[in-house]
């Protein structure tokens, strides 16, 4: 499709999102797996509901515009997916603190990722005066912000401690 207005790119990157979210989903299903910390296990899994409320959240707003949400295939978030499955799962641990260390480090590489879809697509909606949309995006990355906050208050108060 040709980008030859702000709303075709705002369509193509809520297609990329939902992309980006449909792969972190999985990856993040196989995380939750491979962590060991209970509590890490917990983040994990509310991280999963909460990524499949953001793609439900944005297949309604891309039918609500007459798109298929399945119109794009993010490569962006296909390498981070590679990553966290290479450097969180895959990899050799001696240590399962580490192991969890890493496992953090990979959920919130794809977490900023999804925080910069969701923010330029609420920033293109506000432009296009989709107040509903602006709403609705608002609300994921915020709840993309909450998790991240999550992660990195479970990495500093206690997993990167047991792995040092």
């Amino acid at each position: 499709m040709p980008m030859n207005s702000l709303k075709d790119v705002y369509i193509d990157q809520l297609q990329d999102i939902y992309s980006a979210c449909k792969q972190s989903l999985t990856a993040t299903k196989e995380l939750a797996g491979a962590a060991h910390n209970a509590d890490l296990k917990d983040a994990l899994e509310a991280g999963v509901s909460g990524i499949q409320d953001g793609m439900d959240t944005l297949e309604t707003i891309l039918r609500s515009h007459d798109a298929d949400p399945n119109g794009e295939h993010c490569k962006g978030m296909e390498g981070l997916v590679n990553e966290a499955r290479a450097h969180g799962i895959e990899e050799e641990f001696g240590d399962d603190a580490a192991q969890d260390a890493m496992i953090i480090t990979q959920y919130q590489r794809m977490a900023h990722y999804a925080i910069a879809g969701y923010g330029c697509c609420k920033a293109f909606a506000k432009r296009l005066g989709q107040g509903d949309d602006v709403k609705k995006l608002d609300q994921c990355l915020d709840k993309s912000y909450d998790g991240d906050r999550r992660f990195t208050d479970l990495a500093e108060d206690r997993i990167n401690k047991q792995a040092a």
